[in-house]
């Protein structure tokens, strides 16, 4: 017998994704941990893994629908010899679980539920609570954000699933909390409810309830755009960036104000007013007044930014060192070598030359590669030098590193980041690449900068921003005016370990490697 795989959640607050590609067959053999189907969400590409061994034997949608988090996605037909009973009641998890949960937990004033924590990221297994919002005997509201918790990638706000009261919070502000372990119990609204929970959904249109009358219900008038994350399927938020349109102000027609295509097709043949306009009776001119805000919530990737950011300057002493580097020469040998190493399916930039002379330089100060602890009573010096490199994507700045660079040639380094660079640009960076940075670099010189004040990624000890490349007027040897390539890099250290005279020593060696490149051949192992 056949058990159906059910959509987990996915990241927060996104009900539904969009099916990119499947990456099985009907009547396929899968392996447990073997990626299925690749989803869309609006943040980011993710790839569903199977849980067991088993044969493909249902998909339930196509590539381009929407699949809805909690509802089936496939049906697999387990490879091991559990009984058709066993697999019927582990297909039903709801009807015939959750009873005891329940029944282990009662009060004087009726059952209670537990609220399960659910996956809040790829490849994420706890996280630390990091405040409650609400208490004991709080009575809570659908969708409303019971705690926010914190992952090393971003800070999430956990909300209730139903109506009811809070019973019981299991866990204390600091605490780690499990994925899928009870994160606090509530005590429903209208009672436990058993009927409708194991119901199949997933082909029900959640825009066409029917009424008790067995007619079809009225469609819900628009909702005004709300302030902040409009609610739309990655399907719709494409569209939307397509038409050029700010979804935030379509007025939505779905259940809760949900945002839909139809929506958004009106709003572009100026059927429907924005919820500017839709706000007052004044006429479509008084809608384009000047004053007007908008405003949004601090997020994911953002938000996790902003807390170490904050976190970073409030305890790290910043002190800035700058200096001109000339990069004739390496930009003469990489347009020598790009070509070469292309044939090769190599992506050669200098970026991994910076990385690799950085390498080299920190062995002859190993105390660019330290972290302090906390209270600055310890110091930590790091054998590998895992270098991080700053990364512009949709949902944020990401830093994943290069891990073991001292132990790479640079064309390792090369092919590392450009994996590193296209996983996160598409959403796909494992967590593993993001952890245990060393020193990081912020290419600035990409989008148009030439100076930056940078701030550490706590808790490493310095950062380095490369400027762009820029043509200039120098003096050569003879005391004639040539034009030479001039990158200005920007360091800040914490100068709680690191001293003036350290870094400049340490920027001058690294220096030497990159404006003559063929100077690191020798000091390579």
């Amino acid at each position: 017998m056949s058990k159906d795989f059910i959509l987990p959640d996915i990241g927060e607050g996104i009900v539904e994704c969009e099916i990119v590609e499947w990456l099985v067959a009907e009547g396929d053999e899968v392996k447990e941990d073997q990626p299925v189907v690749e989803v869309m969400t609006d943040k980011a590409m993710v790839e569903i893994p199977a849980k067991d061994d088993g044969v493909v034997e249902k998909l339930y949608y196509q590539k381009g629908d929407i699949a809805k988090v909690h509802e089936p996605l496939f049906a697999i037909k387990p490879a091991d010899g559990t009984s058709d009973e066993a697999r019927a009641k582990e297909s039903e998890p709801t009807k015939k679980e959750e009873p005891k949960t329940e029944e282990k937990q009662t009060s004087s004033g009726g059952d209670t539920t537990d609220f399960i924590l659910p996956d809040i990221g790829e490849g994420i297994v706890e996280c630390e609570i990091v405040e409650w919002l609400v208490s004991e005997g709080d009575e809570v509201k659908e969708d409303q954000p019971v705690v926010e918790v914190m992952t090393d990638k971003a800070t999430v706000e956990i909300p209730a699933k139903d109506d009811g009261t809070v019973v019981k919070l299991y866990h204390k502000k600091g605490d780690i909390a499990e994925v899928h372990k009870p994160l606090f119990a509530l005590k429903p609204a209208g009672g436990v409810q058993e009927s409708t929970s194991n119901a199949p959904q997933s082909h029900v249109d959640p825009e066409a309830k029917t009424s008790p009358s067995g007619a079809k219900a009225e469609a819900e008038p628009p909702a005004k755009a709300r302030q902040g994350k409009a609610i739309a399927s990655p399907a719709v938020r494409r569209l939307a960036r397509e038409s050029d349109i700010n979804i935030v102000e379509v007025p939505g027609s779905g259940k809760k104000g949900r945002v839909l295509k139809k929506d958004i097709e009106a709003f572009k043949s100026g059927e429907q007013k924005s919820a500017a306009s839709s706000d007052s009776q004044q006429p479509q001119k008084a809608a384009a007044t000047s004053g007007g805000t908008r405003t949004e919530a601090i997020r994911g990737v953002k938000a996790a930014m902003a807390k170490q950011m904050m976190s970073s300057v409030s305890t790290i002493p910043h002190f800035t060192y700058a200096d001109e580097f000339d990069v004739t020469d390496l930009i003469a040998l990489r347009e020598k070598l790009k070509e070469q190493y292309k044939e090769k399916g190599i992506r050669l930039t200098v970026m991994p030359f910076f990385i690799k002379a950085l390498s080299l330089a920190m062995k002859e100060f190993p105390v660019m590669n330290a972290q302090v602890n906390e209270d600055c009573t310890e110091i930590t010096y790091f054998d590998d030098h895992n270098i991080g490199m700053a990364v512009d994507t949709k949902i944020g700045l990401l830093v994943p590193n290069v891990k073991q660079v001292q132990n790479k040639s640079i064309i390792d380094v090369a092919n590392e980041v450009t994996r590193l660079t296209q996983a996160s640009r598409e959403g796909k960076l494992p967590q593993a690449d993001m952890k245990g940075g060393t020193i990081s670099i912020s290419n600035i010189g990409v989008i148009g900068g030439t100076v930056a004040t940078p701030i550490i990624n706590k808790p490493e000890a310095a950062i380095v921003a490369l400027g762009k490349v820029q043509e200039l007027p120098r003096f050569d040897a003879n005391g004639n005016v040539v034009a030479r390539k001039i990158m200005t890099v920007s360091w800040s250290g914490d100068h709680r370990i690191i001293d003036g005279g350290t870094i400049a020593r340490f920027n001058k060696l690294w220096q030497e490697y990159l404006e003559d490149p063929t100077s690191m051949l020798v000091n390579m192992v």
